[in-house]
């Protein structure tokens, strides 16, 4: 599933392109995501796209009248395109705009989603209890520190969990654990404060370098393959259990930890 890098420079590749057109049409294909794809044309028509942001993993589209909340899920992608390009399997909406183009969302699993809020988006369900962005100063020692107090569950799970910091997904929370040194089965509520400051450290510089290599790496998004895929980085212990640590050379161990697999050496990564 794509994590918070690879939504950002979604974002960012789509948005030049969005903001201030004026919507001309709205047309649902298969409506069948995630969720269904409600009957908005009525309320999105004529309206001009005043912005697109990002929270968590959803990108919003704001206009005057409301907000398309969009999610790639586990395969989708957003691609600007000509309005006369030829329609191909899972291209299942498409956002007409007057300047000719289009944004094509495809998704051939149908775990995406575009939903469509008219309230301030922070009440809308999937948004109201997301804490705080990575990247952003809300994210801090002291948040995380309170956020943890008294919890028994393991480090990466909280790490891992949107209700104490969004857009942390299993290859990144990998990563900074390692970069922490901090074994991700550590007790969370445990963990002093100033591993936690060097945690919060390596989260936002490895989520603001990826994003960087993601904007170096994928900057077209008009042409036939608009996919953010995994951007080319050096990942030090995702997805390479049993290999050496690039640190100290001692095997890379590999578990299984909340359902999701997780890489750690048990030498530099303590508890």
């Amino acid at each position: 599933m794509p994590e918070l890098p690879e939504v950002e420079v979604t974002r960012q590749g789509i948005a030049p392109f969005l903001v201030e057109q004026t919507v001309v049409d709205l047309v649902i294909r298969n409506g069948s995501l995630r969720w269904p794809v409600p009957d908005i044309a009525k309320q999105i028509i004529g309206q001009v796209i005043r912005q697109v942001r990002r929270r968590a993993k959803y990108l919003l589209i704001d206009t005057d009248a409301g907000t398309s909340i969009v999610h790639l899920g586990m395969s989708g992608s957003l691609r600007i395109l000509p309005h006369d390009t030829p329609v191909e399997k899972h291209d299942h909406i498409d956002l007409v705009l007057a300047n000719g183009r289009i944004l094509r969302f495809n998704d051939p699993r149908r775990f995406g989603a575009w939903l469509w809020c008219e309230l301030p988006e922070e009440a809308h369900p999937l948004l109201a209890k997301l804490g705080p962005e990575p990247l952003t100063h809300a994210f801090n020692v002291v948040q995380l520190a309170a956020a943890l107090a008294g919890k028994k569950k393991a480090i990466k799970l909280c790490l891992m969990d949107n209700h104490i910091v969004v857009g942390v997904g299993n290859i990144y929370a990998n990563e900074a654990l390692f970069a922490a040194g901090i074994h991700p089965e550590a007790e969370a509520g445990k963990i002093d404060i100033e591993r936690l400051t060097v945690l919060v450290a390596e989260v936002k510089q490895i989520l603001a370098h990826a994003i960087k290599q993601g904007g170096t790496t994928l900057k077209d998004f008009t042409n036939a393959d608009g996919k953010p895929g995994y951007f080319a980085q050096k990942l030090h212990v995702y997805g390479r259990g049993g290999e050496t640590c690039t640190s100290c050379g001692n095997l890379l161990s590999e578990i299984r930890l909340g359902q999701r697999t997780t890489v750690f050496c048990g030498i530099c990564q303590t508890r």
